[in-house]
């Protein structure tokens, strides 16, 4: 069975930007280990691979595979696939939903002139925190100094919308730039069971953006991502957290992958209720790039 693929560029409004993201049509009767493989061959920070819906009030199933492992969530596979199948006419009306490993994942399409343009999803888990990391030990896996990890607000902390990374405030944009990932201290310190990866990120105002942000997970086959859809919307909810209003609409612009040159432009979003982060959004637009058929039975 010839197997049909579409490759996107995903939080970006022209080609060439943003994350690209392989999605894999008519994946039923495929293998785990052929996904792998598959996820591999496209080396794309991610892969998607749809499947029909266990339950038919849903979607579809989609699966995520970086080039080493699958994980139960991840924020540009899902809006990016929600673009393809809403592109190519596989799906009707403005709302879907995705089984995943993590939960069920709602999207929503916006349409201009009747042409799909972008996406949004919400958070398929409520935000959760976990470990606390020294910022020393961030900082060696990063290339920093100690003295560039800001700590009045939170500590570097793991937190999860679906899937866990570590997140760290820096002081500055300039230190955001100079930061550079140390596979090896990746590999000692920080192995793939942990967390998927590290989440820097300043609040700069920067030509309309409100925040950037960086993300490093060598374990995972991505030395450093684009744009991180499943790591920016456990942001906005940790800053929301973080914020002493008990109840906020918190929205920000977030820029990504501006220093790998992959601009990358995220919306995001969290609503807070009575002290707590009751959801979390993220969304942005897809440009179509590559189709064609994966020769493999």
């Amino acid at each position: 069975m010839k197997r049909h693929y579409v490759t996107v560029d995903v939080f970006t409004d022209r080609p060439f930007g943003g994350n690209p993201l392989a999605v894999v049509l008519d994946a039923q009767d495929l293998p785990t280990e052929r996904m792998q493989a598959i996820a591999a061959e496209f080396n794309c920070a991610e892969t998607t691979f749809v499947l029909p819906p266990k339950n038919p009030a849903h979607t579809a199933e989609v699966r995520i595979f970086t080039p080493k492992a699958e994980l139960p969530f991840a924020g540009h596979p899902n809006v990016g696939t929600a673009f393809v199948l809403a592109d190519l006419g596989k799906v009707a009306g403005d709302r879907i939903v995705f089984e995943e490993k993590a939960g069920l994942v709602p999207m929503d399409i916006m349409r201009e002139n009747n042409a799909v343009v972008a996406t949004r999803l919400a958070a398929p888990q409520q935000l959760s925190f976990g470990e606390e990391v020294s910022p020393a030990l961030v900082a060696e896996a990063c290339s920093l100094d100690v003295g560039d990890i800001r700590t009045d607000v939170h500590r570097p902390i793991v937190a999860s919308c679906g899937a866990g990374l570590l997140f760290v405030e820096l002081t500055s944009r300039a230190v955001l730039a100079k930061a550079k990932q140390r596979a090896e201290v990746f590999a000692r310190e920080f192995p793939r069971e942990r967390f998927v990866g590290i989440h820097l990120y300043v609040q700069a105002k920067e030509e309309g953006r409100d925040i950037q942000c960086r993300m490093f997970a060598p374990e995972h086959g991505i030395p450093e991502d684009p744009a991180t859809g499943g790591a920016n919307v456990a942001l906005i909810g940790v800053l929301a957290h973080f914020d002493k209003a008990r109840d906020l609409t918190l929205t920000r612009t977030i820029g990504q992958g501006f220093d790998m040159g992959r601009p990358s432009i995220l919306q995001a979003s969290a609503e807070k209720k009575n002290g707590t982060v009751v959801a979390c959004y993220i969304g942005g637009r897809s440009v179509p790039m590559m189709s064609g058929t994966l020769e493999i039975d």
